[in-house]
């Protein structure tokens, strides 16, 4: 899932990004609410870790914008310092949909992140489940069947994202989009590569094959798999 952290307080931002990128998450960061809306111009988010108080375009505004456009829109978890029932009301009226209160702990961060992003997936539950899979996001793990998978982090983001959408067909574009960040080379095979090494992971032996590659489309993750 592709993330965008928007605050003027550096520090704190690059600890949000750093403490959601070793969650999984594909984590970009702007420093300020322009910066934002420039991100989000060239960019499709799932989420949005938004500061409700930033210097000339704040996060209301930032907000307002995002809900004014057509097509998919990312959650955003609106975070400030202020915590007046006034302002929680106006975050969410503008759009948030949800709201935490500066200073926090990053776990309840990461677990608002959680809750917000399952929101569109058909189960509101941190446990995935397609065919013989079971991921548990919370916890970081993966099943197939009785084994446990031990995958890197981007390819437990991957997969997670591959769960999230089972037999859809996700291109290298999409897949790229949001599961990784702006530091990575669109020209290089990094998608192809981590595709493949997954692939290989989750089926060895003699177990049915769980990713298929649509040749000219991308890539598909089979809900009930054909044994061989």
């Amino acid at each position: 899932m592709r993330v965008l952290v928007v605050d003027d307080e550096v520090d704190l931002a690059n600890a949000v990004a750093k403490g959601l990128r070793r969650e999984g998450y594909a984590v970009d960061v702007a420093g300020s609410g322009r910066d934002a809306l420039d991100a989000l111009g060239y960019t499709e988010y799932d989420l949005i870790c938004l500061d409700l108080t930033m210097p000339g375009i704040d996060g209301i505004e930032v907000c307002r914008q995002v809900r004014a456009k057509e097509g998919p829109q990312p959650r955003v978890l609106m975070l400030t310092a202020r915590d007046s029932v006034g302002d929680r009301v106006a975050g969410l009226d503008i759009g948030a949909d949800d709201y935490l209160v500066k200073p926090f702990a990053f776990p309840e961060l990461a677990a608002r992140v959680r809750t917000l992003l399952r929101r569109d997936t058909p189960h509101h539950s941190a446990v995935l489940q397609v065919g013989p899979l079971l991921l548990d996001s919370a916890r970081r793990t993966v099943r197939r069947g009785s084994r446990d998978l031990e995958l890197t982090a981007k390819e437990f983001a991957l997969l997670r994202y591959f769960m999230t959408h089972p037999g859809e067909v996700l291109s290298q574009e999409r897949l790229l989009e949001h599961v990784w960040d702006t530091n990575a080379d669109p020209f290089t095979n990094t998608v192809r590569v981590t595709v493949g090494t997954l692939r290989r992971k989750l089926s060895v032996d003699d177990e049915p094959g769980l990713l298929e590659t649509v040749i000219g489309s991308g890539y598909r993750l089979v809900a009930d798999p054909v044994p061989g």
